[in-house]
């Protein structure tokens, strides 16, 4: 019989890219019996930009590429869940919501939960069996750090507190999984017994790919992702373009852009230079990347943010795997890549402006021996070790671990 994986999910869209399309799909193809327990807000479950899905998914069950989906409301477990912050003498009271109740209903063997707020549901779950004298295995996907230990928009008493009970509750967790060596090792610095591995935020390998000759007398950066109060801002993208198309003949495409509810109104006389292609399907990335030379990172506000110091975004990886050099400001993660496989430049600044950014850009849009360098580079070292072929690799053995599993991996 298979072994059976139920994932918890507390905030994520159920179409997450790291949790369903490539976790939960590699373990359907390993054989493993996979189900997802996802929120659904106001009623729906959501995109992966936040927008409602109302014309489909719409039954509490279903199946959906091989693996079964149970769907909660979030409204009616947050209250609950929040208590993970109460005394533990009454944690009790925090795991009677649905997506605790709705996990022990699974009898998985292994629970893998990707949030704060799922964590506390999963040591419900794991309380709930030990009870009854079952042993089940809990995986923590630690996405980024909670409670950030530098982020000063939350006050110091609640960050204490968070963090003390994530250390009561990494107690009970048999593995954790993290998204860059820097989360790692701020968990083994907290307890240097923990398993934890590193599985990065890799795609899988680009087949159609072409080496990229930068031979066009037009230049085109690439934004991937979320535009929102955290990255990709609306006025450095204006900014960068204003700036770049004065000297060059440049362009910025966007790929993503904008959560439900939000918009990005571009300014007429820029109507040509910015391309908003919108949030794409996941698998064609790659086309829309083809005709790209640099793909734009900026991380604002570091010094109040240790996960933006030590994040391993998508975009990172979707850009090397796609042969197209990085342009990011000075994130310690990203910097030593960076510096060690040579595939992008470094902004030296912490905070950089669009005019940084445009200068450097404009900078590689002259210097076109050193651009394919760097995309060779970025290319030869995601086929060698980042992307989620290598990644899947290093999750089976976490999932051999837990089972008890020897598989030999042929190479």
């Amino acid at each position: 019989m298979a072994v059976k994986v139920c994932m918890l999910v507390a905030e994520h869209p159920f179409l997450d890219s790291r949790i369903f399309k490539r976790e939960a799909k590699s373990l359907i193809k390993l054989g493993f019996d996979v189900t997802m327990i996802v929120p659904r807000k106001d009623g729906y479950l959501f995109d992966i930009d936040g927008t409602p899905i109302k014309n489909s998914f719409l039954d509490q069950t279903f199946i959906h590429e091989g693996i079964t989906f149970i769907t909660y409301n979030f409204e009616e477990s947050r209250a609950a869940l929040s208590k993970v912050l109460s005394p533990e003498v009454i944690w009790e009271q925090g795991f009677m919501n649905p997506l605790t109740e709705l996990a022990i209903q699974q009898n998985a063997d292994i629970y893998h939960v990707h949030e704060y707020l799922s964590l506390f549901a999963g040591i419900g779950v794991k309380r709930s069996f030990k009870k009854k004298n079952k042993d089940i295995k809990l995986v923590y996907d630690s996405h980024e750090l909670t409670p950030d230990p530098f982020d000063t928009r939350t006050p110091t008493e609640l960050r204490n507190n968070l963090k003390e009970k994530l250390l009561l509750m990494l107690d009970e967790v048999d593995y954790i999984i993290t998204i860059s060596h820097s989360i790692k090792s701020w968990f083994l610095s907290q307890n240097p017994t923990l398993p934890v591995e590193v599985i990065y935020n890799s795609p899988p390998l680009a087949k159609d790919y072409q080496p990229k000759n930068f031979d066009k007398d037009h230049f085109i950066a690439c934004y991937e992702g979320n535009i929102d109060y955290k990255r990709g801002s609306k006025d450095k993208i204006i900014q960068i373009s204003e700036i770049c198309s004065k000297d060059i003949e440049f362009k910025i495409k966007v790929i993503g852009g904008t959560r439900f509810g939000d918009s990005f109104h571009l300014p007429e006389h820029l109507s040509e230079k910015i391309e908003l292609t919108g949030w794409v399907d996941y698998y064609s990335i790659s086309q829309h990347m083809r005709n790209v030379d640099i793909g734009w990172i900026d991380y604002e506000d570091l010094g109040s943010s240790l996960n933006r110091s030590y994040a391993m975004p998508n975009k990172f990886f979707s850009y090397l795997n796609n042969g197209v050099p990085i342009l990011v400001n000075r994130c310690h993660e990203m910097e030593s890549f960076i510096r060690t496989h040579q595939c992008g430049l470094i902004i030296d600044k912490k905070e950089a402006t669009a005019e940084d950014y445009a200068n450097a850009i404009i900078y590689l849009s002259k210097n076109k021996s050193l651009l394919k360098e760097m995309s060779l580079n970025g290319r030869r070292v995601m086929e060698q070790t980042y992307c989620w072929d290598n990644m899947e690799k290093r999750l089976i053995k976490v999932y051999d671990y837990l089972t008890k599993k020897e598989r030999i991996f042929y190479t």
